[in-house]
C-alpha cells in the first residue's frame, strides 16, 4: 500500500510550507537536505511508518520540545525539567512484554515484533496531568483492542493489569526512593476491559513520527486521553489479565487522593488541585477542563450508572 507523503512527515514540518517547499520536498522526502532542516528546526527524524491524523478537532499540537521536556517519570526523578537528561540509563532495546494471567496461553512478544505486527496510526490526543497541566500530543500506536484480542484472553478476565519494567540500574530511583511515598515498585496500572477495549485506548510506540523518547515512556506506553496522565503507564515490561480490580500505584499511595478510575472531571476536584481548569504547556493563560477531558461523547456510556465522586 503506497503510503503519502504527508502520512510520514513530522506534523510541523509538514505544516510548515514555505521552508518545505523551498526544499521542493513535496515530492521527495528523506532527502539529505531535509534531514538537515529537520535538525535545524529541531524536530525529530522519522523512524516510523503510519497513517496519519487528520485532526478533525483541529486541536494545537504543542511542539515535540514542549511534550519531550516536561515529564512525570518519578523512576528517575521528581523534577519535570530533569528526567530528560536522566532518562539515559533506560536501555530498551532488547525490550520484551510478558503477557500472563487469565488467557489462553502465557507468552512474550519482542516490542519489535509488535511494531512490526500492528499497523501504526497516528492520533492526536489532548494529555492532562492531575496537577491541572496540559497538552496535545500526536502519538503513533495502535488500539490496545487489537492487541487484547490476538491475546486470547478468557471469559473470567474482567480487568487488565499493567507494569513498569523493574530494573533499579536503568531506573536508579527505584533503589533509591527518592520519591518516598513510592516503595513497592513496579509502577502498576489497569484498566476495566470495555475501558481497555475502548478505541481510544491505544499503546503507544512513537510520537511526532518517532520512537518514544527515553522519558515519554520508551519503548511501550499505554494512553488513554480521557484519564489523567497517571493512568498512561510507562515502559510497559508487563500485562496481566485478572478478575479482580488491580490496586493501582496511586491509588496504593494515596486512596483518598487517587481512585481507580482517573477520569478527567471538572466537577470532582483533587485534594491539592482544582480540575476546573489547566494551564496548557505553552499558553498564557488557563482554560477550563472538559468532561472526559473533551471525549465524553466517545466514552461517557461506559459510567452512565456510576457515581464519578465516588468511583474518581
Amino acid at each position: 500500500m503506497k503510503i503519502n507523503e504527508n502520512e510520514i512527515t513530522p506534523q510541523e514540518l509538514f505544516e510548515n510550507r514555505r521552508k518545505f517547499i523551498k526544499l521542493g520536498a513535496a515530492s521527495v522526502i528523506a532527502t539529505s537536505s531535509l534531514m538537515e532542516l529537520m535538525a535545524k528546526e529541531n524536530l525529530p527524524i522519522s523512524n516510523l511508518t503510519y497513517k496519519k491524523d487528520i485532526n478533525s478537532n483541529n486541536l494545537e499540537l504543542n511542539t515535540f520540545e514542549q511534550i519531550t521536556s516536561y515529564n512525570n517519570f518519578y523512576e528517575f526523578t521528581t523534577s519535570k525539567t530533569e528526567v530528560k537528561y536522566m532518562a539515559h540509563t533506560l536501555v530498551t532495546n532488547p525490550w520484551t512484554i510478558e503477557v500472563d494471567g487469565l488467557v489462553e496461553k502465557p507468552f512474550t512478544i519482542d516490542i519489535q515484533d509488535i511494531i512490526k505486527k500492528y499497523s501504526l496510526e497516528e492520533r492526536i490526543y489532548r494529555f492532562r496531568c492531575v496537577e491541572a497541566w496540559a497538552m496535545v500530543v500526536p502519538w503513533i500506536g495502535f488500539e490496545l483492542g487489537k492487541f487484547i484480542k490476538d491475546c486470547k484472553p478468557l471469559s473470567g478476565a474482567k480487568y487488565v493489569r499493567f507494569e513498569t519494567k523493574y530494573d533499579d540500574d536503568m531506573f536508579p530511583d527505584q533503589a533509591r526512593e527518592v520519591f518516598a511515598s513510592i516503595k513497592n515498585y513496579p509502577y502498576v496500572e489497569g484498566l476495566r476491559m470495555d475501558e481497555a477495549m475502548n478505541p481510544l485506548t491505544i499503546l503507544s510506540v512513537g510520537l511526532y513520527g518517532k520512537t518514544l523518547e527515553n522519558q515519554n515512556g520508551a519503548p511501550l506506553r499505554l494512553v488513554v486521553p480521557w484519564k489523567y496522565g497517571f493512568k498512561s503507564i510507562k515502559s510497559i515490561a508487563k500485562i496481566t489479565f485478572t478478575k479482580d480490580e488491580p490496586l493501582n500505584t496511586w491509588q496504593d499511595i494515596a486512596s483518598r487522593e487517587y481512585g481507580f478510575y482517573a477520569n478527567v472531571n471538572p466537577k470532582v476536584d483533587h485534594p491539592r488541585w482544582s480540575q476546573k481548569r489547566e494551564r496548557v504547556l505553552g499558553k498564557l493563560f488557563k482554560q477550563k477542563t472538559l468532561m472526559f477531558n473533551g471525549y465524553e461523547k466517545e466514552v461517557a456510556h461506559m459510567y452512565k450508572d456510576m457515581d464519578l465522586r465516588k468511583y474518581f
